[in-house]
């Protein structure tokens, strides 16, 4: 499957873990305008085997969908190399390691979890997500849950520390 990464509801992470729980042996391809680290080693982290960028070229595309179907991962050597730095634990700067507290939360909650902590209203948060208002608060309910804090400032400032803003 080739996705985008930067798409709405919670971008290709949330479409890769979605795919995953009725159609586990899909092969993922992640397609974007982003060579940034964060992009690619979240996209890698979530399942997809392989990272390209818009910039390549159409025959190149159809041999990388190729590769991927037949099992091989797909990567310029730039992008290889963030890939390879993550996992020896060598991160570019501004790309964190795995945090255990916020691998517990879920994509959408991870994702309602900026929103509240960017100070947006969960009618403006239901809104961008395409979501209800009483799945913003059932979500907001089980970060602060799951990270044990107890309102929306706890939350922002966890976050803040953590550069999630």
């Amino acid at each position: 499957m080739l996705l985008d990464v930067h798409m709405p509801g919670g971008g290709g992470q949330a479409v890769i873990e979605a795919v995953h729980e009725t159609h586990p042996d899909t092969r993922f391809l992640a397609l974007s305008v982003s060579d940034a680290p964060e992009d690619v080693i979240q996209a890698i982290r979530a399942g997809a085997r392989g990272y390209v960028t818009k910039t390549i070229a159409p025959d190149d595309l159809v041999a990388a969908i190729s590769r991927i179907h037949q099992g091989d991962a797909v990567f310029s050597p730039r992008l290889a190399g963030f890939v390879l730095d993550a996992f020896a634990g060598n991160l570019p700067a501004g790309v964190s390691d795995d945090d255990p507290d916020l691998d517990q939360l879920t994509t959408r909650e991870e994702e309602v979890l900026r929103h509240i902590a960017r100070g947006d209203t969960y009618r403006e948060i239901a809104g961008r997500l395409h979501i209800s208002i009483k799945t913003v608060e059932t979500h907001v309910s089980a970060v602060l849950r799951k990270l044990q804090l107890s309102n929306r400032h706890e939350l922002t400032a966890w976050a803040a520390g953590r550069d999630l803003l």
